[in-house]
């Protein structure tokens, strides 16, 4: 039997219309054969008629999806089909999808904030729905649900958050502020039965006159950074000074004392002076005729201090 009926439908269906035409032909010959087109016709449409009944009955639930049924008489129904084949009833019940995974939105907003600055906002969030509430949310929202909501909210709580912030806060608390937003969003889209998987501030623009006043600022900033620097320097110089000065006096002050109770420290000073002038020559390539007297070089002779009345 499997031999004679092949895979093909439409063999198929041409083999069966055959074997009906053969068998009202052999039993009622010729006077038979309308009968038998009759019979062959109707067989052939009750197979059509089970094909398409057959075909209308069954429906996909693709992978990330879900499904709810709307009947023509008893309205949405709440049950929830997941993935797989499904049965319905043709004509009266009709399938709604839909796509539970997390969808990307952007919204652009721009917004004052407390000192009056305007600010162009950028707001991106994951979107998917509470595939519990299904139902519900084809009741209230239908199918194109996040273009119903997320705008609106999106909008309304960026305002809200950012008008509680000064321009320059938006940069500083960047974190607070997309915290405060995100919670925000979160609550106002569990109202429509929407859970947002992340909200992020993807971009944070202001006006041009805002970014030369900051711009302004930060050289001010630099220029009296700068200033203080130069006047601690002059402190520090002026201090190093004294201290310079204090050193100097003090070494004077010192010598003098020596010189008034050693008188030898004059002639150690001299001597030491003289050994410095011996190397300084002896390393030059210069040859040199000078006095010794003049150069301090005559160590053996009698000091001014030895003999004073010389």
């Amino acid at each position: 039997m499997s031999n004679q009926w092949g895979n093909d439908p439409q063999q198929q269906v041409k083999q069966a219309l055959r074997s009906v035409q053969r068998m009202f032909g052999s039993n009622g010959g010729r006077n038979n054969a309308p009968k038998g087109a009759i019979g062959a016709t109707a067989l052939l449409v009750g197979l059509s008629a089970l094909a398409w009944g057959v075909n209308a009955s069954l429906y996909n639930v693709d992978g990330g999806h879900r499904a709810i049924k709307y009947s023509r008489v008893n309205g949405v129904h709440p049950d929830i089909y997941g993935e797989g084949t499904h049965l319905r009833v043709p004509w009266l019940e009709t399938p709604i999808v839909y796509d539970v995974r997390a969808k990307p939105t952007s919204i652009q907003s721009l917004t004052g904030t407390k000192d009056l600055q305007m600010v162009n906002i950028v707001c991106r969030v994951l979107s998917r729905p509470d595939q519990h509430k299904l139902p519900v949310i084809y009741r209230t929202l239908g199918t194109d649900y996040d273009e119903r909501v997320l705008p609106s909210i999106i909008n309304e709580v960026l305002k809200s958050v950012v008008a509680q912030f000064n321009a320059s806060q938006l940069i500083t608390q960047r974190d607070r502020v997309s915290k405060m937003i995100r919670d925000q969003l979160t609550k106002r889209a569990l109202r429509f039965n929407l859970v947002l998987d992340d909200v992020s501030l993807t971009h944070i623009t202001f006006s041009p006159e805002f970014a030369s006043a900051v711009e302004a600022k930060q050289i001010a900033q630099q220029d009296a950074q700068r200033a203080a620097f130069i006047v601690e320097r002059a402190k520090q110089e002026k201090q190093s000074t004294v201290v310079r000065a204090d050193g100097e006096a003090r070494s004077a002050e010192l010598i003098g004392e020596a010189i008034k109770n050693q008188p030898g420290f004059l002639e150690l000073r001299r001597i030491e002076t003289a050994r410095d002038i011996a190397h300084t020559l002896q390393r030059s390539n210069n040859r040199l005729v000078l006095d010794a007297s003049s150069l301090l070089l005559n160590v053996t002779e009698p000091s001014s201090v030895e003999n004073p009345r010389k």
